[in-house]
């Protein structure tokens, strides 16, 4: 398989967490995708992450894994995150650097914060510490739409706060084809993790994350600030803070040496 790409599903809880894993390095690399994950898991992505990622293959074994796929009214990230290191005990995953973005980056200052064993080195992209007026207003418009299941207007919303004028100048063509395939059966999932967005607090504690963080935010975010990013590298010693000028929520996409700056973090 291409870059030792694989399927996973490793128990968590009371319930089994979706995961694909790739690259033959020897050091470990976790990324905890954002809120999207609420509407559809990795299952089946091993190759796509694969090629999206590649350029961590060679230096790192690399894990993405969804949030469980069971979960109960009122979860919130922390609770997220200790599923995610119980599945790490699971794998064997004594140790590794966590890469987390949006949502999965509030997951991951909770895993940095209450099992700092397990985290080498974090990397929080376009996230918060804690709840906002711009991420309760755009959550709470994504919760209404979910509950009415109309997963179209969800993803155009998405997109028009997410990415820059220039890149949405392309992507709203397919505007109308949006919704004719990909919408989950339930958007339970979904609902329980946007409404843990809207009660993440973290940054009274952030001061306990003791490892090298990067933090990486967007001057132009329309979903958790243009500040965010900043407001966590104050709370923590040992971080480095980059700001993608004229970029978004959506810098991991946008911005071309995304990947290659997270690499020389890690590997420096």
């Amino acid at each position: 398989m291409l870059y030792n790409a694989r399927n996973g599903s490793v128990r968590a809880g009371n319930s089994e967490m979706d995961y694909v894993s790739f690259g033959n390095g020897n050091k470990n690399l976790i990324m905890l995708p954002g809120l999207g994950d609420g509407l559809s898991t990795v299952k089946g992505m091993s190759v796509v992450f694969s090629m999206m990622y590649r350029i961590y293959a060679k230096e790192f074994t690399v894990y993405v894994f969804s949030r469980k796929k069971h979960l109960q009214e009122g979860y919130s990230t922390r609770e997220m995150a200790k599923d995610h290191a119980e599945a790490m005990n699971v794998l064997g995953i004594s140790k590794a650097d966590v890469l987390g973005i949006s949502q999965g980056g509030m997951i991951a200052q909770y895993l940095a914060i209450d099992y700092p064993d397990l985290v080498n080195k974090l990397i929080l992209a376009v996230t918060s510490a804690n709840s906002n007026e711009i991420i309760k207003k755009a959550a709470g418009v994504w919760i209404e739409m979910a509950k009415q299941g109309n997963y179209k207007d969800l993803m155009i919303d998405t997109a028009e706060k997410s990415y820059s004028e220039k890149y949405l100048k392309k992507y709203r063509r397919i505007y109308p084809f949006i919704g004719r395939i990909g919408k989950p059966k339930s958007f339970k999932r979904f609902l329980i993790q946007a409404s843990s967005c809207i009660s993440h607090n973290a940054y009274s504690e952030l001061s306990k994350i003791v490892c090298p963080t990067l933090v990486i935010g967007g001057d132009c975010d329309k979903i958790v600030g243009a500040t965010a990013a900043s407001a966590i590298a104050e709370k923590i010693s040992h971080s480095e803070l980059v700001i993608y000028n004229g970029l978004g929520h959506a810098v991991y996409e946008e911005a071309k040496d995304f990947n290659e700056r997270i690499l020389n973090f890690l590997t420096r």
